[in-house]
């Protein structure tokens, strides 16, 4: 059950670096306006919060259903895994697009963040393998929860 507290620790960082986006939004000025007034500005961080807030709900729902003397609660932790670590990457993509270069500056937590989900995505188990233990507990659910 890594896959849950190994997302849980990127939580802070993704929070920072919801807070990071919208502030430089705020601050920053283009053709005499925030950069937040702009459309696909909006679209980047109304996106990443939407994301943000799914994947602390499953996050979360997942963790309060544990039953750890029991088996079967690899579904759910695997699919918080998939879901928050592309989430997390999908959420830097875009603070990194939003601030420009500043973006790929260590003094902010946007470029930390990228580092950390994409080490998320080998860490504690490929990707790749969370698709494979996935699909095969889902084969023997009679109905999807």
């Amino acid at each position: 059950h890594g896959a849950v507290p190994a997302v849980n620790s990127v939580s802070s960082h993704l929070q920072s670096c919801e807070q990071a986006m919208n502030a430089y939004a705020t601050d920053r000025r283009a053709f005499g306006a925030s950069l937040r007034d702009f459309g696909q500005i909006q679209r980047h961080i109304a996106e990443s919060y939407a994301e943000y807030m799914a994947g602390k709900t499953y996050l979360y729902q997942t963790a309060l259903g544990l039953d750890l003397d029991a088996a079967g609660n690899r579904l759910d932790t695997d699919g918080v895994k998939l879901y928050c670590t592309t989430m997390g990457k999908n959420v830097a993509d875009r603070a990194i697009q939003v601030m420009g270069g500043y973006g790929y500056m260590g003094e902010y937590a946007v470029e930390r963040l990228w580092r950390d989900a994409k080490l998320l995505e080998i860490g504690g188990g490929t990707l790749e393998s969370h698709h494979k233990n996935m699909v095969r507990d889902m084969s023997q659910l009679d109905a999807m929860p």
